[in-house]
């Protein structure tokens, strides 16, 4: 256990995190459009209903700062802060994570940055192999803004991509309303530009609450909202991890990037501060694995 959570956060300050860009459909991925629920016979394993206020539970979640001195990947511009109201709370009902256009130079860890945001990871906390998740969230606009409700694998000698990555939802402020679900393997990913992945246009996604889903068996995983999925990537079954890592556990993350891929059209100051609402977060499983 002990070595497994250090191996974890070893990779943690080693990985380009998050690793997305814009996508399209492919031969191992289809836009798909099918219904999505949780599955008959699953059962609740994990949940945070966010409703009480202050800061988020620490038994649930914890913060990244990991790269805070360093500089975050993608040419992100943000300082994930810890334990600052400001940037992270429960209120109302609602976890908040709030992106705001200021210098935390007083900080030890203080990498330059002229924004700050958070980052919370059930990492070392909280990890599944299959399962079906939601999320119910308002998202952060603005130009410059990335959101993301993603997860990735906590196998530290892999590394990424080779660990895997499923991204359950990312939003770039410069085309707002457009949704993106997307997975990253060894042979599909940014980096070499073959990430398979597909979208879906959600005109109030800035101001309405919209639950985004992830079900992921042995077969394939499927990511979609409000009940419909947009995207399918099927396991081809040859038990190569370069194509399909996803047997093994998976983290989950939320977070409000600035700059990266959400800043490609350039960054708006006026836009801040910019908020993601998250009203819940609810995780099921299958007695036994599928």
């Amino acid at each position: 256990m002990h070595k497994a959570r250090g191996l974890l956060i070893a990779a943690l300050a080693a990985l380009p995190l998050p690793a997305a860009a814009q996508t399209a459909a492919s031969s191992t991925t289809s836009e798909a459009s099918e219904p999505m629920a949780v599955p008959a016979g699953y059962r609740q394993v994990w949940a945070d209903e966010f409703d009480r206020p202050g800061a988020p539970d620490p038994a649930k979640w914890r913060y990244d700062t990991s790269r805070n001195k360093a500089g975050w990947y993608n040419n992100e511009l943000q300082y994930y802060a810890a334990d600052r109201p400001e940037n992270v709370r429960i209120e109302k009902g609602h976890l908040v994570i709030e992106a705001r256009k200021e210098r935390l130079a007083d900080k030890p860890d203080f990498g330059g940055q002229d924004y700050a945001s958070g980052k919370l990871v059930t990492a070392g906390i909280a990890e599944w192999t299959y399962g079906f998740v939601e999320v119910r969230a308002r998202l952060a606009c603005g130009r410059g803004v990335w959101p993301a409700i993603w997860m990735l694998g906590i196998d530290g000698k892999a590394g990424w991509p080779a660990l895997g990555e499923i991204d359950i939802m990312e939003h770039v402020g410069w085309d707002e309303g457009r949704v993106h679900g997307t997975i990253h393997t060894k042979a599909y990913n940014h980096a070499i530009h073959t990430q398979r992945g597909a979208n879906t246009l959600l005109a109030d996604a800035c101001t309405a609450f919209h639950t985004y889903q992830l079900d992921w068996t042995n077969d394939r995983i499927l990511i979609g909202v409000d009940g419909r999925a947009f995207m399918r990537f099927d396991n081809d079954h040859k038990r190569d991890s370069a194509t399909w890592p996803f047997d093994k556990p998976q983290y989950l993350i939320l977070n409000v990037a600035v700059g990266g891929w959400g800043g490609q059209k350039g960054i708006d100051d006026d836009a801040f501060p910019s908020r993601m609402d998250v009203d819940f977060v609810r995780v099921w499983q299958a007695p036994t694995p599928r």
